[in-house]
Formats: structure tokens, sequence, C-alpha cells
């Protein structure tokens, strides 16, 4: 299935560098970054599913506390009172999880599409001489730490504990994991993470009933 789409997602690619060549700008960087606004602009709705999910939950988080703290030694009543919480507040848990999964082929196939991506002319971007390799200034990993790491931010209410490890972990983790991969697929995080978190502002801004 991961070859189906990457497949698909190579053949997008090549259509966008296509369009940069009739613009006259003939260049895979900008292909690639074409193809992630595209790729985010059709996941949008998925995205904004996700969002509601997850602000739903961020508002029940002081009345789960609550019930929690007063269950606490009662693990049957305590299954039963949050169930009850998310029944009244017509919250599923699992929305928020939906979306993504629903996006992991696409995601996924970009990730194969990029990284084994044959590119016949124009390889170089900006500072980069081959997108094909990796960034010999270490830019774009940096990037895609912090870019990672803001991301991450805007959707987290409680950065304590386990929370904490996983703000700080993952982008570093994403960080080290761009060093290593080709430098278009590094440009691909960044530039989905950029548009993640546009996206994101826009959607935390809007009133939580939109």
């Amino acid at each position: 299935m991961f070859a189906f789409f990457s497949h698909i997602m190579q053949t997008a690619l090549t259509f966008c560098f296509h369009v940069t060549s009739r613009l006259g700008f003939p260049n895979y960087g900008l292909a690639i970054i074409l193809l992630t606004v595209a790729i985010k602009l059709l996941l949008y709705p998925l995205t904004a599913a996700q969002v509601r999910s997850m602000r739903a939950m961020q508002a029940l988080g002081p009345q789960l506390k609550a019930v929690q703290e007063k269950y606490k030694d009662d693990k049957a009543k305590l299954q039963a009172e949050v169930a009850g919480l998310y029944r009244t507040a017509g919250v599923n848990p699992l929305a928020g999880c939906l979306p993504m999964l629903i996006q992991l082929p696409f995601l996924t196939g970009i990730f194969y599409a990029i990284r084994d991506f044959a590119y016949t002319s124009q390889p170089s971007f900006l500072w980069i001489g081959n997108l094909a390799g990796s960034d010999p200034w270490y830019v774009l990993p940096v990037l895609a730490a912090v870019t990672t790491y803001v991301s991450s931010r805007q959707t987290m209410t409680d950065a304590s504990g386990q929370n904490k490890a996983m703000l700080f972990g993952m982008p570093l983790f994403i960080g080290y994991m761009t060093v290593h991969f080709p430098a278009g697929l590094g440009l691909y995080w960044v530039a989905g993470n950029v548009i993640q978190i546009v996206q994101q502002l826009v959607l935390y801004r809007r009133p939580a009933a939109a």
C-alpha cells in the first residue's frame, strides 16, 4: 500500500516540477514545497477535525482531573464517571486519532517518495547542492527541530512530566534524523511544519464551536 502511495507522490512531485518549469523557475526544491502545500490543503479538513477534538478534550481537562482525584481509589467507578463525562459533553476521546490514521498512508507515501526520488535535473535548492544528499550546513535539521517544537507546543496545554519529555525529546529526535535523511525530505518536513503551525494558529483562534 505504501509503495502505491509513494508512486502517486513521486508522480505528483514530477508534476509540480513541470509546474515550476512552466513558471520559469524549474527547481525540485520549489516543487517539494508546492507539493507540500497541496497536500496540506487537501488534508486540511482532517487537521481541522483533529484540532476540534483536541480542543474539546482540553476543555474537559479540569473536570477530568476532578473526577480522577475523586475516584482515584475506585477504578471501576472512575471509568464509568469518565465515560459519562465524555458522553454528556459529546466528546469521543478517539476522534483525534482517526484523522491521523487516515493521513498516515499519505504521509508515509511522500516520505518514501522524496527519500527515493531520482532527480533528473535541478537537484539543488538555495544553499543545498543536491537534495538527494544531506544539508551541508545543517540548517534544515535545526529548522526541523525548531518547527516541530513550535507545532507541538501549540497543541500542548500541560508541558510537565512525560509531556515535557516528549515536547523536547521529539524535536531533538526529528532534528537528528533529518541530519541523516536526504535534504529533500528535510525540506518537506520543515515546509509541512510551517504550514501546520499557520493552520493551527488559524484554527485555535476560532471560537471553539466553529
